[in-house]
């Protein structure tokens, strides 16, 4: 299982994981967007789907249960740092990242491709400075990785 990102020969990423930060990128208010489920879904049959949050809501365990992830839940500090570490355990070059939050943006910066999402909860500078695309919603960023020459069009040098 994997996407394909091919660039030119010399830059290509065989995706295996795509992590995702949970509040504001695929929930509201602690909530699951809707639609965002079955896209979820589709997502897992081509990669491993990570999320790691600090689940501000504590509602994260409870609205992904029918969704095939890997959820990490954060310990209190250095949130940053945890997501970073995370998505370096995974291999960098294996993952694409999603997010929206400060938190976030160190883990959108490492990552040789990565998504922020602004949606209803908005993002931060910091996120939307560190990302390599930045998309309405999480729809649309699902919808890159599902058909990835459209990030290859995006990003192509």
């Amino acid at each position: 299982m994997a996407i394909d990102i091919i660039f030119n020969p010399l830059e290509q990423y065989h995706i295996e994981h795509v992590i995702f930060d949970y509040n504001g990128t695929l929930a509201i208010d602690g909530e699951l967007i809707d639609g965002v489920e079955e896209l979820l879904k589709s997502l897992s049959q081509h990669v491993s789907i990570h999320v790691i949050t600090a689940d501000t809501f504590k509602m994260a365990a409870e609205q992904l249960a029918r969704v095939p992830v890997k959820l990490s839940i954060l310990k209190t500090g250095q949130e940053k740092q945890q997501k970073l570490f995370y998505l370096e355990n995974l291999g960098r070059d294996k993952c694409i990242v999603i997010g929206n939050g400060t938190n976030d943006a160190m883990m959108l910066a490492k990552a040789p491709i990565s998504i922020a999402v602004i949606q209803s909860e908005g993002a931060s500078q910091e996120a939307l400075q560190s990302a390599k695309i930045v998309c309405p919603t999480i729809h649309d960023a699902i919808a890159l990785c599902l058909k990835p020459k459209r990030i290859v069009a995006t990003l192509r040098k």
